[in-house]
């Protein structure tokens, strides 16, 4: 069959992007509240909470991962190769989810075991799901600038369903479970539930597959030979492991910062000062008016960790805005570093504020939020690029596998970064059921949104420097490519 690299509309790149809030409205509360819903409401430990996310993450995500590689390279539909697995998850997906986040009382044994089969099969579940969505972005245009384009439009989706987990979902969790975290859980979750289905479909039925190689059906040994060689492939996935190690380690950790650290009353203090309270009394009367019932929490610590979060992720959303022209003019290789080391700086800062420093916390984050958004589009973008550079290199394309074994560092640094967290808890003494924590156990946190955070990031931006794909190469690969396929007409 013909390869096409044509431009996408607004339509299929906002229909494509669906699928990303979808996902990410499970994957990031996964980021940000895994540790926490285990430790905390289900009460399961901070081992035993280690013990579920380690060992799922590593068979739902690593093993299982180049498994679905492979069987998306080689299905065939009127449909395409990858397209399908969207709709054809979506159900059992949302199952899943409902069913991972509902706490069944079923004694210290039982409630592991519930935990780690529900947790396995959503992490499962999720790859087969989300392995073909991000290798449909391979193969809806073979034009690198369209690609660029895609993934902002992809990752303001990410932003907007970081932006719901991160500033509304805990207050919300307090305001429906009226102060029943469990119920809040459940609630919440049967409506992203429910929410995902209907994404799912909507990118399913608003894309279409272009970029399709005539080759014949190459060998798996032939695969992986091909991602072996594949250097560029190496080093993107040492970065997408080493990122989400730390995604994983600081979003899972900050609300334990703000629980167990930051000072209270200079919160409440803060809040009132910017105008929160005001804000929040004025929209109560709003709502009321309307005959609905909205009781924001006043917890301070709800309210401001929320909005610390959604502090970050405006100006991600901003960042995301400078990302595409900056990739076009310099590549995606020499911004995706550079932002990432300066944004890394701003999470180092934290090891320094003192519990009453909330502007300099405030601040901190936003420049974080704003440096770091501008990498946030490049990094599928950039793997993407990989795919080609092994069709470019070897003459064969294996798009699902290569994204395959992306997905599986993403998987593995979300569990380790999981792991981490709550390895740092127990190894701090961590006891969900003290008011006040002891010095030693606050450190730790402080250490882990901080010092421990920063290295893996700092540790991906070096490693880029090994990275080839230059801007030149970039346009080289596009061109090169462009003529095969046109031979093929």
């Amino acid at each position: 069959m013909n390869t096409q690299s044509d431009k996408l509309s607004v339509m299929e790149k906002v229909g494509y992007s669906l699928g990303d809030l979808a996902a990410n409205l499970v994957f990031q509360t996964l980021v940000t509240y895994i540790v926490f819903f285990y430790t905390d409401v289900y009460k399961l430990g901070a081992g035993a909470a280690q013990t579920v996310i380690f060992w799922c993450g590593i068979l739902g995500g690593v093993v299982f991962a180049p498994i679905m590689g492979m069987i998306a390279d080689r299905t065939h539909t009127r449909w395409g190769k990858y397209r399908p697995w969207v709709l054809w998850t979506a159900v059992p997906f949302a199952i899943m989810i409902f069913l991972t986040f509902t706490t069944p009382d079923l004694g210290p044994t039982g409630k592991v075991i519930y935990a780690f089969v529900t947790y396995l099969l959503l992490v499962m579940l999720y790859t087969a799901n989300n392995l073909p969505y991000a290798s449909l972005s391979g193969v809806l245009t073979g034009n690198m600038a369209e690609r660029n384009s895609l993934s902002s439009y992809r990752f303001v989706a990410v932003m907007a369903a970081q932006f719901i987990i991160q500033v509304l979902m805990l207050p919300i969790i307090l305001m429906v479970g009226k102060g029943d975290q469990a119920l809040g859980f459940r609630m919440i979750m049967s409506v992203f539930a429910v929410a995902g289905v209907i994404c799912f479909i909507v990118t399913f039925f608003t894309t279409r597959e272009r970029v399709v190689v005539a080759q014949e059906e190459s060998k798996i040994s032939d695969d992986l030979r091909d991602l072996m060689k594949n250097f560029p492939w190496v080093i993107m996935l040492g970065v997408v492991i080493l990122v989400f190690i730390t995604l994983a380690l600081k979003g899972g950790m900050y609300i334990y910062y703000f629980n167990n650290y930051v000072d209270e009353a200079a919160l409440a203090q803060f809040l009132t000062n910017i105008g929160f309270y005001s804000f929040i009394d004025w929209l109560t009367v709003v709502f009321h008016s309307m005959g609905l019932n909205f009781e924001w929490p006043r917890e301070a610590t709800a309210s401001g960790y929320g909005l610390f979060n959604g502090g970050g992720i405006i100006l991600m959303i901003v960042g995301i805005g400078f990302s595409k022209s900056l990739a076009d003019k310099f590549g995606k290789r020499n911004i995706y570093r550079l932002f990432l080391a300066i944004s890394t700086l701003f999470i180092l800062a934290f090891i320094a504020f003192p519990k009453d420093a909330i502007g300099m916390m405030f601040i901190s984050q936003i420049l974080h939020g704003f440096f770091y958004g501008i990498t946030i589009p490049l990094m599928w973008a950039m793997i993407a690029d990989v795919a080609d550079y092994s069709e470019w290199k070897n003459k064969r394309r294996a798009t699902g596998m290569i994204f395959s074994a992306s997905i599986l560092g993403l998987k593995g640094g979300l569990t380790l970064g999981s792991t981490i967290a709550s390895m740092i808890l127990e190894h701090y003494h961590y006891n969900p059921d003290l008011d006040v924590q002891a010095e030693e156990t606050v450190q730790g946190i402080r250490l882990a949104i901080s010092l421990y955070a920063s290295i893996p990031f700092f540790l991906a931006a070096a490693i880029l420097f090994l990275y080839e794909i230059n801007k030149r190469m970039e346009t080289q690969i596009e061109n090169d490519l462009a003529e095969r396929r046109t031979a093929t007409l």
